[in-house]
């Protein structure tokens, strides 16, 4: 029998892998803004920006570019298990799970961007 084996997905820069194995119980803490308009560094508190964020544009770009590579993943864990190439079942039915789930997240962005747009297109000015 092949041991399974949790493998870490990165999807719009949460890591969707395995949980830690000491997971932390301690609620985030977020930064005040100073006087002069930027964030203060923190000490053990979240990562302060170095720069302005990512556009929306670049990070739907980067997700789809995860998903085209999970769905290239899955179709040749499917080739190798027909093909008979030693692909477990199990890792071309996870690898297809990850694809799709990869693929209704985007979409599912994709369509509360585009309700968005439709609410402020309809708004009255």
């Amino acid at each position: 029998m092949v041991p399974v084996t949790l493998a870490a997905v990165s999807l719009f820069g949460a890591s969707l892998g395995p949980p830690s194995a000491t997971p932390s119980t301690a609620l985030p803490t977020f930064p005040a803004i100073g006087a002069e308009g930027a964030l203060p560094a923190v000490g053990d508190g979240p990562a302060v920006l170095a720069g302005p964020p990512a556009p929306f544009a670049d990070l739907l770009t980067e997700a789809v570019g995860q998903v085209q590579h999970l769905e290239q993943q899955a179709k040749s864990a499917i080739e190798g298990l027909i093909s008979g190439r030693g692909v477990d079942v199990h890792e071309a039915m996870i690898a297809s799970q990850k694809a799709g789930m990869g693929f209704e997240l985007v979409l599912a962005v994709r369509n509360k961007a585009l309700a968005a747009y439709q609410q402020v297109m309809g708004m009255q000015f």
